[in-house]
């Protein structure tokens, strides 16, 4: 991937087809994510939509009744957003700030679901050899916190910050 830049008043990046391909199924992994009706089974939900308070359940269950539909329904936006916004295939990447928001709420989101699943913690490193299928998951979320941490910097340097 060529890390996020920006240009001309737009956030820049391009993927190849192999990091579009695997964005795209992390997107539909994250949708079926997002449909699933029961919370308390799956941590990653638990994780993406946490309680409210946790220390009062009764004060938590109100909090989630108000605020989680909306939740669903705001980051169920975002990533139509991403994917309306990659291009099949690889490509050339051009987000305004909108789609560029969108894309940082969703890369977290991505993050931390791939992370609970990992149990990755401040100690997990990225692996040097990718000998298995959970080596493989831990590369893509680090690809990812690379992916996050470049917009990060083209969103600060378009506000006329550093870099």
């Amino acid at each position: 991937m060529k890390p996020f830049r920006a240009r001309g008043g737009e956030i820049v990046a391009r993927v190849d087809a192999a990091e579009a391909g695997v964005l795209g199924l992390l997107l539909d992994q994250l949708e079926q994510l997002l449909e699933a009706d029961d919370l308390r089974d799956d941590p990653v939900l638990v994780r993406l939509l946490p309680d409210g308070h946790r220390g009062d359940p009764e004060f938590a269950a109100d909090y989630r009744e108000m605020t989680e539909s909306a939740l669903r329904s705001g980051k169920t936006d975002d990533l139509a957003m991403v994917r309306a916004s990659l291009p099949d295939g690889g490509g050339e990447l051009r987000l305004d700030a909108d789609q560029a928001a969108a894309w940082l709420r969703t890369s977290n989101d991505l993050r931390l679901a791939l992370g609970t699943r990992l149990d990755v913690t401040e100690d997990t490193e990225p692996p040097e050899d990718i000998t298995d299928e959970e080596d493989q998951q831990l590369a893509v979320y680090y690809w990812l916190t690379g992916l996050q941490g470049s917009l990060v910097d083209a969103l600060v340097a378009a506000r006329g910050g550093r870099r």
